[in-house]
């Protein structure tokens, strides 16, 4: 996939003033806003759409989204990750799984909640003290 974007781009990451830019070209932005009934650039769409089944994040997506949304989701992420490597200089690095745990431990918890009330359980939070 990043071959694909490195040979219909250039590698040229410079056309591209933010990695909204390049999703946007790459016709992976969310939401159905078409062109005389095109969206981006159908290499792009078309590879990258073949090289998501392995990939962890597209299951997970597939529960809440469904297939096609799931797909161009990941694909949106792959083409951000790919924009900032390329314009930075700088390699992949994984952010781990419990990255978006970390990141928003609030809404980590309002979304177990919520889950746990679809099932049929009454949740209330009681946190914890920090140990010192």
């Amino acid at each position: 996939m990043a071959e694909v974007i490195v040979a219909e781009t250039g590698g040229d990451m410079s056309r591209f003033p933010s990695a909204k830019h390049l999703a946007s070209w790459a016709g992976l932005c969310p939401g159905y806003h078409e062109s005389a009934g095109r969206a981006g650039d159908g290499r792009v769409r078309s590879d990258t759409d073949q090289g998501l089944v392995p990939a962890g994040t597209y299951k997970r997506r597939t529960l809440r989204r469904g297939p096609i949304k799931a797909m161009v989701a990941v694909e949106h992420s792959i083409t951000v990750a790919v924009w900032h490597m390329l314009h930075d200089h700088v390699p992949y690095h994984e952010l781990g799984g419990s990255y978006l745990t970390q990141r928003d431990p609030e809404r980590t918890a309002h979304r177990a909640v919520f889950r746990l009330n679809e099932l049929g359980y009454r949740v209330t939070l009681d946190p914890m003290e920090a140990a010192g």
